[in-house]
């Protein structure tokens, strides 16, 4: 096993269990992160560059969002990048509407550490979920 394919599991792993520290741990003190989004509406959405900022991304996702339910379809990796495809549903706190949407999350592994981070999925639909 890589150093990709191992971070990219325990990225799985961690995230699943909300394991916040072990999470965070995995990236770069300088990261290039993206989830595309109008983050004037959604808080956690937008661009992050440090580990604090990612530490915050999962702070304020979590306490804003409740999972109901995540099924990861296919994990491809190459080299240094690895990529998620798969399907999530999530209740947005605030307002009790469930959100399903698909998901892409793109990373670059350098070092055995995170350095590119971009997740796309229905940004629009969880924008709409919180109004």
């Amino acid at each position: 096993m890589n150093s990709t394919e191992k971070i990219t599991e325990q990225f799985i792993d961690y995230l699943s269990k909300r394991d916040l520290s072990n999470l965070v741990n995995l990236f770069s003190e300088n990261i290039q992160w993206e989830v595309p989004g109008n983050s004037e509406r959604v808080a956690w959405l937008g661009k992050r560059s440090s580990k604090q900022e990612i530490e915050e991304f999962f702070k304020i996702l979590w306490s804003a969002t409740e999972p109901e339910s995540a099924h990861i379809e296919k994990v491809f990796i190459a080299d240094d990048q690895a990529v998620i495809t798969g399907l999530f549903s999530s209740k947005m706190l605030k307002t009790n509407k469930v959100v399903n949407s698909m998901f892409f999350i793109h990373m670059v592994v350098q070092n055995h550490e995170i350095i590119t981070y971009k997740l796309l999925e229905d940004s629009f639909a969880v924008s709409e979920a919180l109004v």
